[in-house]
């Protein structure tokens, strides 16, 4: 791969799961290949196009499996001129669903950070997609210090609403969607993105304002576009492409008005709804056949439990109905026959239906509309806007299957009108929802959060070393230990660990990790013998020190004082019962520490809401169920760990961490090699099983003398992953 220099623009999207590829795309194969992967790579194309952009590289989970196209382990594809597709190892080799990547998105973080390193430049800003994303994209930001844009696409909180509606129990929406995982996701990139990005009002009004960092001044609507190119109205003569054959065989009179719906085969889009307003409008089945496309298939017994359901309950419908010969339900379409199927619905004079429950955007109407079709839509969301600009058909509830059939057949009965809503179609998507325009609009509304000048390319400042003596100039790997639990508390075991590093030569640095400050953490080394690490992370991560002279990181000083507000905080957190603050010698310029007080103290949940509430950015650790730590929302072990590998040319996957507790997680997680000790806490339990982390039998430094032996890594380090 080529680096990119040019004086425009570098934007990186991330869209984690799915199956991503740019041509013939599987739209509605699963659940999880959707609008949003179509949304994400003609917004690629678009930004490639524009003036201001060199480059845009769109990230997702490379996919080795036997059950899918080969396409999609390509490491590289290329969109247009300008954009491709990077594809990165991310967990498993195999297809998985969104729902089971979570403990795998540190992993893809680091595999990204690998990614800019190659590529020799770093962005200018970073667009997450969906939860997954947000978590990635927030780490990414944190480290390369770039503006996070962010698109929730679904909203968590949202989908919480509506399942617990439907009467499902908190447990099974639990272990089924991880949704508290999701909306912690969502609130922490909400937390740090300097611009979030939907596509409706709705959007803002109704589903971002569920959440704690809703900040309505940081967001922009900016209604995707529709290929025109892709997208027109059906031309004179004969038109009968291979999809009308497939179409037609399903039907006694194919030429009568078509009623077109297409969309995965998932219970929200309420198809099911549709083929009962259909059923039951007198007339209706004499005036127009009702074609479904939801998704390809070869036998309905073996899909996903979703649309299996979804597609048994529609074929028992057709069969309820005796709806033979007015329903098409095709097996399988390409991605080129869905144009067709608009120009097909288009000159038969029939209509687009979109019956879902809840639609955020809607780009199956502009698709419709830029085809000459009217529609008949969900009165949710997004066609309410879409709508209000194309004027070119009705909304409907679409839990009202008797008023959607009504509409659908007035809509088919009068040629006058449906001529004009044609028309009134065609010019609204031209004038308001053209990629181009989108593109123009994104880049302005980016420009305003980059910063106005760089004191010096972050490319350059990255590769400066500090002009520090020791191991950290020669190492090409790195060995850190959380110091209290993990490294002390076995003297004999320590001792063997002294030898071990002492000998180890100039190849490997050593740091630590300590909750204390400096002189604490030097303390206690010295009393245990300890040989002086290459550098410190300590003060609860917010200072990181090399040694000998102690010399103190300023960039990483820089980098997480971006958003902290530390007296905006103190006084948020003073009307907050059940808080205390701790003496001044334990606070410092980058840590607000207080004492639980009280029978009642509040919850993390409850502290964090409270700050997001007013718009303040942090994160809150608490210790043994009494102490509270209030940090920059950038300061993180892991983050610290990555910045200093990344400033010393030494690549993660070249760094051993270990570490004993719950706040060492995110140190341990991802492409570092872990090694959780022998005396852990039950919190690092959920970590068990992961190729990369190494559960020691060893206790303390034992444990760690056991996993450098387990990895060789003072030998050739072995990679989990290869094996």
């Amino acid at each position: 791969m080529t680096a990119s220099h040019g004086r425009g623009l570098y934007v990186i999207l991330v869209t984690v799961h799915g199956l991503v590829r740019g041509r013939e795309m599987e739209l509605g194969k699963d659940a999880d290949t959707g609008g949003q992967i179509k949304y994400v790579l003609e917004l690629a194309r678009a930004l490639a196009a524009h003036d201001d952009v060199a480059r845009v590289d769109v990230l997702t989970r490379q996919v080795m499996d036997g059950k899918i196209s080969p396409d999609y382990a390509e490491s590289v594809e290329e969109l247009a001129p300008g954009a491709q597709i990077i594809r990165l190892p991310c967990g498993p080799r195999r297809y998985l669903r969104k729902e089971v990547l979570w403990p795998y998105l540190d992993s893809f973080a680091d595999q990204a950070l690998k990614h800019v390193r190659r590529v020799g430049r770093i962005p200018d800003v970073i667009h997450a997609h969906y939860a997954d994303a947000g978590y990635i994209g927030r780490r990414l930001c944190s480290l390369l210090e770039v503006p996070l844009v962010y698109t929730g696409h679904s909203m968590g909180r949202v989908k919480l609403q509506r399942l617990k509606a439907n009467g499902v129990p908190d447990e099974n929406i639990e272990r089924q969607y991880h949704i508290s995982r999701r909306i912690e996701a969502e609130e922490s990139a909400l937390d740090l993105a300097e611009l979030v990005i939907t596509s409706t009002k709705q959007e803002v009004e109704e589903q971002y304002v569920l959440y704690d960092n809703n900040q309505p001044q940081r967001m922009a609507v900016i209604p995707p576009g529709v290929d025109l190119d892709r997208f027109y109205p059906p031309r004179r003569g004969r038109f009968k492409p291979a999809i009308y054959e497939e179409v037609s065989r399903f039907l006694s009179v194919p030429e009568r008005p078509m009623i077109l719906a297409i969309s995965r085969a998932d219970p929200r889009k309420n198809i099911a709804g549709l083929v009962r307003a259909y059923a039951e409008t007198p007339g209706l089945r004499d005036k127009a056949n009702l074609v479904i496309v939801a998704g390809n298939r070869d036998d309905v017994r073996k899909m996903e439990k979703g649309s299996r359901q979804v597609l048994t309950e529609v074929i028992m419908m057709i069969d309820r109905y005796d709806l033979y010969g007015h329903v098409a339900i095709p097996k399988q379409h390409e991605a080129r026959d869905v144009p067709y199927l608009y120009r097909i619905a288009a000159k038969s004079r029939g209509v687009f239906v979109n019956p879902a429950l809840t639609e955020p955007f809607g780009l199956t109407l502009l698709e419709a509309a830029a085809s000459g079709l009217p529609v008949i839509a969900t009165e949710d969301g997004g066609p309410r806007d879409i709508l209000s600009f194309c004027n070119n058909g009705y909304l409907v509830d679409p839990l009202d299957s008797k008023r959607m059939g009504e509409l659908i057949l007035d809509a088919l009965s009068n040629q006058a009108r449906w001529r004009r809503w044609s028309k009134s179609g065609l010019n609204g998507v031209r004038r308001h929802f053209s990629w181009s325009g989108h593109a123009h609009t994104y880049i302005r509304e980016v420009l305003k959060r980059l910063p106005r000048r760089r004191k010096k390319s972050k490319a350059v400042e990255r590769g400066v070393r500090t002009r520090v003596k020791g191991r950290l100039a020669t190492a090409d790997r790195i060995l850190v230990c959380d110091v209290d639990h993990t490294l002390i508390g076995d003297d004999g075991a320590l001792q063997d660990f002294i030898k071990c590093v002492r000998g180890a030569g100039n190849r490997l640095a050593f740091g630590v990790v300590s909750g204390r400050q400096l002189d604490s953490t030097r303390s206690t080394l010295r009393r245990s013998r300890v040989p002086e690490p290459d550098f410190y992370i300590c003060g609860t991560v917010t200072e990181i020190y090399y040694a000998p002279m102690y010399l103190s990181d300023d960039i990483w000083r820089r980098n997480i004082d971006n958003l902290w507000e530390p007296e905006h905080v103190r006084a948020a957190l003073a009307e907050l019962p059940g808080l205390k603050l701790q003496p001044e010698r334990d606070q410092s310029a980058f840590k607000i520490s207080y004492f639980f007080d009280g029978l009642e103290p509040p919850s993390q949940a409850r502290i964090r809401r409270t700050l997001r509430q007013q718009d303040l950015h942090a994160e809150v650790i608490i210790s043994h169920g009494y102490y509270v730590d209030i940090l920059p929302v950038r300061a993180s072990k892991g983050a610290a760990l990555r910045y200093v590998a990344d400033k010393w040319g030494i690549p993660v996957e070249h760094i051993l961490a270990a570490g004993d507790s719950g706040n060492d997680e995110d140190m341990l997680a991802g492409e570092t090699l872990g090694v959780v000790v022998g005396n852990h806490g039950p919190e690092l339990e959920g970590l068990r099983g992961r190729e990369r982390i190494y559960f020691a039998e060893g206790e303390y430094a034992a444990g760690i003398l056991e996993a450098m032996d387990h990895y060789d890594f003072l030998g050739s380090p072995r990679d989990p992953d290869m094996e």
